[in-house]
């Protein structure tokens, strides 16, 4: 039977739903608050340059592909990928960088170049890191954390001890050196805690990185929100933008309708793809799943500190992506999760796609994008920008030895503030919920209302966790769930 079925938010996982729940048969419209599609992968195109506002790391390919072939489709039925060689590149000093290959074989000669013994124990590493991919992606996070049971199988059997040891413990095990173990604690950041907090047996990110490589659609990684947009509209569903969404309306404990722009909209379900915790703020009081205190009480991922930079010249020593890790990489992690505050000296994170992609900026300029990570809800300031986008300048030039700051025509900035005002993101932050042990699978929010019939939830805050993949496969469990429900009735 068909059902209407209004979306709120236009990210990845809400963009899924939408293209499965359409493909059940339903009349599916997202509702948007911004004047473009794709939440927090929105893009800025200024004065000839382009940039991706949000994500900008294009992992575990196999996921995407899985998505599209889910209705008949292949990425390539609507871009192009390229992988970057080097996949990346660390920095520690001047001419002092760790260059990451496209290839594990090039990167175990690359760790047993620095450590003796290294490239034998990377190798063992990255197959157990593999066999944990095998069984989380393949399997494990399909499952819409329901209950606990979903978390035994025979496999996860096999590594329970991976779930009460740490990602942090496990390298130190095998690696001494520090730089090779910072990298190899570096993919767990994408998950939203710091390695110390994430169980060993999410190393199926060192598998995403080292195994399955980096990636980069031809135009950046607005090339999947136009392709997901497309097959949502081939397969029937509608988009309204601009549209602010005020309250979720409730009558008999079902929700009935909701209200844009002041105007009431009524629908069979209501999915929300927006903020978990504001979602909830749309409804009354006694309709809320979480309270406050749940939600303070969260491990949450950091926000950023970002910049959208255009340079009118092409910038030496760089990669397309680049991670500057010339500082104490572990204090600035305390500054984040245990005494959130500035960080005195930040690790930050340069991404230049048009040494990619020639789009991206004018003949013989250059488009950059800076990231500074942050603790959510931290104080955001004007003043503040600016003084961290000296220092981080100060560093890249004397890293890459140039000059580069009087050869900037464009310059935006993105922090908390807008984090909260563009995508009611909560406290800020940039990337969702942390994936900590009492954080995942059953443990996180439910993609079902506890208490409101007919509505439900998508995206970052809720299963299986932060990450664009992750997103992905969040829109499939939910609209899975939906078509339960629909078929029990």
């Amino acid at each position: 039977m068909k059902h209407t079925i209004t979306i709120i938010g236009s990210g990845f996982s809400a963009m899924a739903a939408s293209c499965y729940l359409a493909k059940s048969g339903h009349q599916v419209t997202v509702y948007e608050k911004n004047s473009s599609i794709g939440g927090r992968a929105r893009q800025l195109k200024r004065e000839g340059f382009t940039f991706d506002m949000g994500p900008s790391w294009y992992w575990m390919p196999d996921v995407f592909e899985r998505f599209f072939a889910d209705f008949g489709k292949k990425t390539t039925d609507y871009y192009e990928l390229i992988k970057l060689s080097p996949a990346y590149r660390v920095y520690y000093g001047i001419d002092d960088f760790i260059t990451i290959a496209d290839n594990l074989e090039e990167i175990i000669t690359s760790f047993e170049a620095i450590e003796n013994g290294s490239g034998k124990l990377l190798k063992n590493f990255m197959a157990e890191a593999k066999s944990n991919y095998d069984i989380a992606i393949k399997e494990l996070v399909y499952r819409p954390g329901v209950s606990p049971l979903e978390l035994i199988t025979p496999e996860t059997a096999m590594k329970v001890g991976q779930f009460f040891s740490n990602i942090s413990k496990d390298v130190r095990k095998k690696f001494k050196n520090k730089r090779l173990i910072q990298i190899l604690e570096f993919p767990v950041l994408f998950l939203g805690a710091k390695p110390s907090d994430t169980p060993s047996f999410y190393s199926f990110m060192n598998y995403a990185d080292f195994g399955l490589g980096t990636w980069h659609p031809k135009t950046g990684m607005f090339d999947v929100v136009r392709a997901m947009e497309t097959l949502a509209r081939e397969l029937g569903v509608q988009f309204v933008m601009n549209a602010n969404i005020e309250k979720i309306i409730v009558e008999n404990k079902t929700a009935k309708a909701i209200v844009v722009n002041g105007k009431r909209i009524d629908s069979d379900l209501v999915l929300s793809g927006a903020d978990y915790q504001h979602t909830e703020t749309l409804l009354d009081q006694e309709h809320r799943a979480y309270s406050e205190k749940y939600w303070d009480s969260r491990v949450f991922a950091p926000s950023s500190l970002l910049f959208y930079v255009g340079f009118n010249k092409k910038i030496e020593n760089i990669s397309h992506h680049a991670l500057f890790f010339d500082v104490d990489f572990y204090q600035h992690a305390r500054d984040i999760y245990d005494e959130p505050q500035w960080p005195a000296e930040p690790l930050f994170y340069a991404n230049f796609p048009s040494v990619t992609d020639k789009t991206a900026a004018p003949e013989g300029m250059e488009s950059g994008f800076f990231l500074v990570p942050l603790a959510p809800g931290i104080n955001d300031t004007e003043a503040l920008r600016e003084e961290y986008f000296d220092k981080i300048m100060d560093r890249f030039e004397s890293l890459t030895k140039q000059s580069v700051r009087n050869n900037i025509i464009f310059k935006q900035s993105f922090c908390k503030n807008d984090f909260v005002s563009e995508y009611n993101s909560y406290k800020g932050n940039a990337y969702g919920m942390a994936n900590t042990l009492l954080q995942t699978a059953f443990l996180r929010p439910k993609l079902k209302s506890k208490k409101v019939k007919n509505l439900y939830f998508t995206g970052q805050l809720t299963v299986p966790g932060p990450g664009v993949p992750p997103a992905l496969i969040s829109g499939k469990l939910v609209s899975e769930l939906i078509n339960k429900q629909f078929s029990e009735q």
